[in-house]
């Protein structure tokens, strides 16, 4: 499929999913909402879905030629609609089914990313039965603690102590069955956004608080958001490909978003997570990286929409 931005009558009817039922739910209703905005200012025939409303079958009966996937979290970016997607034959934005699927799970796709050689932090599975004192002997102090299948960092923790670590679980436990603990890097974070074969320009996150939680991804309005990130060009290339080639260990197509993580004290970057359906609302990174290119968001809505026929060769 390709868009043709001169006829957009030529594309059919997109439909945006967005809402569902996960608990990233009220973020995916605002990147719906900006994104279905945008395809309708650019004159295209879109309409936005909410699954919650009437499922797989009241988006079927919508009969979209394509479908743009704003529905983060689990039901929308962990492979399920992706595949039900395939089976009715419907091209969609964002990585295919097995991509979804790993990139939801961040221990797997840790664990992707290690067996290519590719760096990101020591991690070990938990449990209510865990041997706390191990898990610190193991990672060290502080460390984090985050549900294995959710996004917009719900759930996650820093831990500093020992007493803490048991508490920290079960609040990820709230989120998901299973829960990781991950060895934590003292340093700057970055993020940076691949459209198609293009590496945005990287993004350094600094938050007053220092812990880039819900609040100060989506609420909060002391977030700094530093583009240029202040990286030499040098270091900033580096980090591209090592995001690129992150991305394509997952099988990841489209567009997308790679966390990172830059050591203090050696200067290593430490992949932590990928995100196949980033983030469209006016505090997202996707957009402001986009901005920062040269790209105005309605611009980047069409390319990700471009896009659409990759995840079925991904």
């Amino acid at each position: 499929m390709s868009v043709d931005v001169a006829s957009p009558n030529s594309l059919g009817k997109v439909v945006v999913v967005y809402g569902g039922t996960s608990a990233e739910r009220e973020v995916s209703l605002k990147s719906g909402a900006a994104v279905l905005e945008a395809l309708q200012r650019k004159g295209i025939d879109a309409c936005g879905y909410d699954p919650q409303d009437g499922g797989l079958a009241g988006l079927e009966q919508l009969a979209p030629s394509v479908v743009f996937v704003a529905l983060h979290g689990r039901g929308g970016e962990d492979g399920t609609l992706q595949g039900a997607l395939e089976l009715l034959n419907i091209p969609y934005t964002g990585s295919g089914v097995l991509a979804s699927a790993l990139g939801m799970d961040k221990q797997r796709t840790k664990q992707v990313w290690s067996a290519v050689g590719l760096p990101t932090p020591e991690s070990i599975m938990l449990a209510a039965s865990s041997d706390w004192s191990a898990v610190v002997e193991q990672l060290g102090l502080p460390l984090i603690v985050k549900p294995v299948h959710e996004g917009s960092t719900l759930g996650i923790s820093i831990v500093k102590s020992q007493a803490a670590l048991e508490a920290a679980y079960h609040e990820a436990a709230q989120f998901d069955a299973r829960v990781m603990a991950e060895r934590f890097v003292v340093g700057d974070e970055y993020t940076v956004a691949l459209l198609g074969d293009q590496v945005l320009p990287a993004i350094r996150v600094e938050v007053p608080g220092g812990f880039y939680d819900y609040e100060a991804k989506y609420i909060a309005n002391t977030t700094q958001y530093h583009l240029p990130c202040g990286l030499t060009a040098e270091d900033e290339a580096a980090l591209a490909m090592l995001c690129q080639q992150a991305f394509m260990a997952i099988g990841g197509a489209g567009w997308g978003r790679v966390d990172v993580m830059r050591d203090d004290s050696d200067g290593r970057f430490w992949l932590l997570e990928v995100n196949t359906v980033p983030g469209m609302t006016d505090h997202s990174l996707v957009p402001q990286a986009a901005a920062h290119a040269g790209i105005s968001f309605d611009d980047l809505v069409l390319q990700i929409l471009n896009t659409a026929d990759e995840s079925f060769t991904a």
